[in-house]
């Protein structure tokens, strides 16, 4: 059986000119990287006098070690619908250089349902991560330059807030002293490093809808506190547009394409566990631009990436959906109902109903608490059986919403086609979409509305450290932004080891700080850190490349 990389390396790519082309995208907006991938000018949006296509999300059940395949389904279903005759396009977030070279490995779909060129798109594709990450030190480095040199806007330095960033995962950085060896070599103090896709910077370019905007945002960013308690921003430190200038091109949506040639615009990459989970609202608005359908997915489950998806990405930026696609696997859900991951591949009804609550939990959210049409894809694996599938259909409809076989990492588009016709059905369907939360409510009230109406938790609890902050947060006038939970992905709660629909439970905040630039308050709640580290036998050891510049091992 091929690998991913092989499927993706068998298939030639249509020059991205063709591709754009037949988008309705004039060359004259096109910087192209190669022949199959290109950067597209956000010019396009505002000369561009297409109507709005429909937007669906695609996003899933709790992760499991069995895997889901969201991207995956994104992709086969922006071919399906292809397939029915409908004009679509796929927008995707960039995979980090973290978990490609970590655990997860590549991220640009799989099987016959995937984004090309993978090795590409999996790598450094257009240097937007390295953009971001070199304003981002940019900023670190005014903001220390401005210690050093007298200190005229007297940063307490116990209370910067700033880290440097880099897209590796690496513990080491964590936390760390820098500014040791004299007084010419900086001003000693405790620092530490982000992960781009953690890191504001991430946000903000995926939230900006222009370049003056993205400027704007970055001046607003907030990096340390005086010794009497005032905010400092970029903009004290005259660093937005120097940044804004770094950012220009990466700024700018990606575009290339899935292996049937449908349109796809991949830009932005915040990670859904500790960052806001979704691609870039540029990208976005310009797949709607060009298709009547654009499929987007938002990261991790429903309880992370959609929450922020609705309550912080649509919230911001005016976007609407019209439908969304919840992925499962029957692998998935007996873990779910306490199988163990080498037993997977056997037939257990029993497990498997146990470990439903779990879908269905994300079903009720997403019809009752944002009220959006719906319908559960089933991704294939051959050792599903029919009894099975006939369980997890026979609960969904119960519960009024339809499933869908998805077939597409063995078929490509064909294996979409059911999906896609009960997608373009929902799309037509009358929704109350609403946030979880209004914007009037007190930081408190919206956390513990969050842990409440999306986990099903008995609350929230806030330390005294977490207390303090929202307090100080409220005083500085931003309660009003939304929230950003920075959880665990494998539990709705704040303990990944319970998995299912856990109850009687409270999810305790930690820490609080404000995103001022991207516009919201990140809570962080459990062991989650913003830089992440490698596993004992990390992906990165499988991957190598051979005199011809071929690649391998990236899935």
């Amino acid at each position: 059986m091929m690998t991913d990389i092989e499927i993706a390396q068998s298939c030639t790519a249509k020059p991205i000119t063709e591709i754009a082309a037949a988008a309705g995208i004039d060359a004259g907006y096109l910087t192209a990287y190669g022949s199959d991938k290109a950067k597209v000018d956000y010019k396009f949006l505002n000369d561009c006098p297409n109507p709005d296509g429909k937007l669906i999300l695609v996003t899933a059940i709790t992760p499991t070690p069995a895997g889901e395949g969201k991207t995956t389904t994104s992709v086969g279903l922006a071919d399906g619908l292809r397939k029915i005759g409908k004009k679509s396009a796929v927008a995707l977030r960039e995979p980090s250089l973290g978990p490609v070279f970590g655990v997860k490995g590549g991220a640009a779909g799989g099987g016959w349902a995937q984004v090309i060129p993978m090795e590409d798109i999996n790598l450094h594709f257009t240097g937007d991560f390295n953009a971001i990450g070199i304003a981002n030190n940019l900023l670190a480095a005014l903001l220390d330059n401005h210690i050093q040199q007298g200190n005229a806007l007297g940063i307490d330095p116990k209370q910067i807030v700033w880290k440097r960033g880099m897209d590796m995962n690496d513990r080491q950085l964590r936390h760390i002293i820098d500014g040791l060896g004299g007084k010419v070599n900086g001003v000693p103090r405790e620092d530490g490093f982000e992960i781009v896709v953690a890191t504001e910077i991430m946000a903000v370019l995926c939230l900006s809808d222009s370049l003056m905007d993205l400027k704007a945002r970055l001046a607003r960013m907030i990096v340390a506190y005086t010794y009497d308690g005032r905010p400092v921003t970029a903009h004290d430190l005259h660093a937005e547009g120097a940044m804004a200038a770094v950012l220009k091109d990466a700024i700018k949506p990606n575009l290339v394409q899935t292996l049937e040639g449908t349109p796809a615009f991949i830009h932005g990459g915040p990670f859904a566990n500790i960052a806001h989970g979704c691609n870039s609202a540029m990208a976005t608005r310009m797949a709607r631009k060009v298709a009547d359908y654009v499929v987007t997915e938002a990261g991790f489950a429903a309880d992370l990436g959609a929450e922020k998806f609705f309550d912080i990405k649509c919230r911001l930026t005016g976007l609407r959906p019209s439908a969304v696609v919840i992925v499962a696997t029957v692998r998935a859900l007996k873990y779910h109902g306490g199988v163990a991951k080498t037993e997977l591949n056997s037939e257990n009804l029993e497990a498997l109903e146990k470990g439903m609550p779990n879908l269905l939990q994300h079903v009720d959210n997403i019809k009752n608490v944002f009220g959006l049409p719906c319908v559960v894809a089933i991704n294939a694996f051959p050792t599903d059986t029919k009894a099975e599938l006939d369980l997890v259909e026979k609960m969904c409809n119960a519960q009024g919403v339809n499933v869908r076989l998805s077939e597409v990492w063995a078929k490509g588009g064909e294996g979409g086609r059911a999906l896609a016709e009960e997608v373009v059905r929902l799309c037509e369907q009358p929704n109350h979409f609403s946030f979880a939360y209004p914007d009037e409510m007190s930081i408190e009230e919206k956390l513990d509305t969050i842990c409440r109406r999306v986990y099903h938790a008995d609350g929230v609890v806030l330390t005294a450290n977490a207390k303090k902050q929202a307090a100080q947060l409220t005083e500085l006038g931003f309660a009003d932004m939304p929230i950003c939970m920075a959880k665990t992905q494998f539990s709705f709660s704040d303990n990944a080891s319970l998995i299912g629909a856990p109850r009687g439970f409270k999810v305790t905040v930690k820490e609080m700080k404000v995103n001022a630039g991207a516009g919201f308050i990140v809570a962080k709640t459990g062991d989650i850190m913003t830089m992440p580290g490698l596993p004992k036998v990390p992906a990165a050891e499988k991957i190598d490349i051979d005199e011809s510049g071929r690649i391998t091992g990236l899935f």
